[in-house]
């Protein structure tokens, strides 16, 4: 008869140790390796839209009437890098899917929001050689990751269900608090709405952008709002911040990153708008998930160090009886 294993709480009792360390479903590495180009290439055309933006050039695929709007997509792209660079990390699907899923929407979001204003496109509209150039680019790379990663999900969902994933002991849950539920539930909700609305109604949305975008930034930005509440439902969801620790990473950093450039470009913005405060306080949102998330996950990490018993690894089951 085995040993109650050792959890966050102390010991598990023997009857639900095995609930506790059952695997998950094993993480395809062709995830991995998407989520990784992603991330590479996010990092170089985010950079660029980034400070192209905050220079005040309008350096997107598509023509836009100011610069916030692409300069806030490159942003975004930069913010999540990080998060998808650590995907690898992990063992399990259920690890990196709070991730992944919003990395779907976005990459089909916005490869269909290209071909439906495909004709506001640098390539098709004309302009400086540099953007015609880019542009020109943008739309079969972007169309080939968004195949890629519905083709990866497939993949993904194709291989076994279960099985072992991982050498060590198993990572005890890590639940969401009770107290931030709700507000997480409106977070989400908040930049769900607003990017359904961006994206199927940009001509009626857009008016409440506090600055003036055109039908592509619009539905652009509303992919970017849409996977961002994709992201905090599907964390919620899980229940567990450690199966949400790429996501925790990468939301603080996307508005971090926005933030820094509405600082910069605070000149084209309405502040006084409602649309702005709304901005704000997702933002906001995002920055306060992100640390608060990880600061837990932290907590919960030296509790469960503190708890093992002397001399022995972390986690570590005592002998059979």
């Amino acid at each position: 008869m085995s040993a109650p294993a050792t959890g966050r709480g102390g010991t598990v009792p023997a009857a639900t140790a095995a609930a506790v360390s059952a695997p998950g479903r094993p993480l395809s590495s062709a995830v991995v390796v998407l989520s990784t180009v992603v991330a590479v290439i996010s990092l170089g055309v985010g950079a660029l839209l980034a400070v192209a933006g905050a220079a005040g050039y309008a350096a997107g695929a598509w023509v836009s009437p100011e610069p916030l709007s692409p300069g806030l997509i490159g942003a975004a792209m930069v913010g999540v890098a990080p998060g998808l660079l650590t995907l690898g990390r992990a063992g399990t699907w259920e690890e990196v899917r709070s991730l992944y899923l919003p990395l779907v929407v976005v990459m089909v979001g916005l490869s269909a929001v290209t071909l439906l204003n495909a004709g506001s496109l640098r390539v098709a509209v004309g302009g400086p050689l540099f953007l015609v150039l880019f542009s020109l680019g943008w739309v079969p790379v972007v169309g080939a990751l968004a195949l890629a990663s519905v083709g990866c999900l497939a993949a993904q969902y194709r291989g076994p269900a279960a099985g072992p994933s991982r050498t060590g002991p198993v990572p005890v849950p890590v639940p969401v608090p009770a107290w931030s539920r709700p507000l997480l539930a409106v977070l989400g909700s908040g930049w769900l709405g607003i990017g359904a609305g961006l994206l199927l109604l940009p001509g009626f949305w857009s008016a409440f952008v506090p600055w003036t975008v055109n039908r592509a930034d619009a539905q652009g930005l509303g992919v970017w709002a849409l996977s961002l509440g994709v992201g905090v439902l599907a964390s919620l969801a899980e229940d567990d911040l450690g199966r949400s620790r790429p996501a925790l990473r990468a939301v603080p950093a996307v508005a971090v990153a926005c933030g820094l450039l509405l600082a910069v470009r605070a000149s084209d913005v309405a502040w006084g708008s409602g649309g702005a405060v709304s901005l704000l306080a997702l933002l906001g949102g995002l920055l306060v998930t992100g640390v608060t998330g990880q600061l837990l996950l932290a907590r919960a990490g030296r509790e469960g160090a503190g708890r093992a018993a002397p001399g022995k690894p972390r986690g570590e089951a005592g002998p059979d009886a």
